[in-house]
């Protein structure tokens, strides 16, 4: 218990010459970002994801085979934009490949700007999910995730992928003191599935009582903290521009 909080501590309040430097923090509060943007497009959108691919193929293969309440046109469309946002990910941590913090600020600030399309869609529908509003955010929105995936990648934080858990849960049981293995930053591991639940559970609560706006509104004012904080924290000092091993 005592390493798992330790563990913990030290994810949120990266001890000094971390290797990571204040990495870990913002990776969380993009991971809470996942939560909110897919609880919007699965409630919201028509049942899709625009964050978690596998569970978009899955639903493909559903929609195929005849399952009511979901759209194989829509997963497609998700697939595709993710995989655009994706490609601009790659393209720019090869251009900012040699310093992480203006990797992560140049990115966020991108999602930012795609996501305050997203809002100001929402706000000039109403709140109305037309066909028209479902597919322009389906492209913005999965086209911001397929960035933050891709430059999550890049930026390369143990157990920090900020949108697939699945193999952070693995590792959690697999890795256990339990399974006779080692267990690896328990805390970070516990921490990311947390922050992803937090999101899911805030976005589900704001689509409820205060609409889509509401729920896209808070993923866009956490994309727009981490952006200017990663901007003033930014270095020219190892942990930022050291490459992950």
């Amino acid at each position: 218990m005592r390493k798992l909080l330790t563990d913990a501590a030290h994810t949120l309040v990266p001890p000094k010459g971390d290797r990571h430097g204040p990495l870990p923090p913002l990776m969380l509060t993009l991971t809470v970002v996942t939560g909110l943007v897919d609880a919007v497009s699965f409630l919201a959108l028509g049942h899709v994801f625009v964050a978690n691919m596998t569970g978009n193929v899955v639903f493909l293969g559903f929609a195929l085979a005849g399952a009511e309440g979901l759209s194989a046109l829509a997963s497609v469309v998700c697939v595709a934009a993710f995989l655009a946002g994706a490609l601009a990910g790659g393209r720019f941590g090869s251009r900012f490949a040699a310093h992480r913090g203006r990797l992560l600020t140049s990115a966020t600030a991108v999602q930012a700007v795609l996501v305050a399309g997203a809002v100001v869609a929402a706000a000039a529908s109403h709140g109305r999910v037309t066909t028209t509003v479902q597919y322009v955010l389906i492209v913005l929105l999965g086209l911001a995730m397929g960035l933050q995936n891709a430059v999550a990648r890049r930026l390369g934080v143990q157990d920090l992928t900020t949108t697939v858990l699945t193999l952070t849960l693995t590792g959690l049981a697999a890795d256990s003191a339990s399974a006779g293995g080692a267990a690896p930053r328990p805390g970070r591991r516990i921490l990311s599935v947390l922050a992803m639940f937090l999101g899911a559970f805030v976005g589900a609560v704001l689509l409820s009582h205060g609409g889509l706006g509401a729920a896209l509104g808070l993923a866009l004012g956490l994309l727009v903290v981490t952006a200017l904080v990663t901007h003033r924290l930014s270095a020219s000092d190892a942990p930022w521009t050291r490459p992950p091993t």
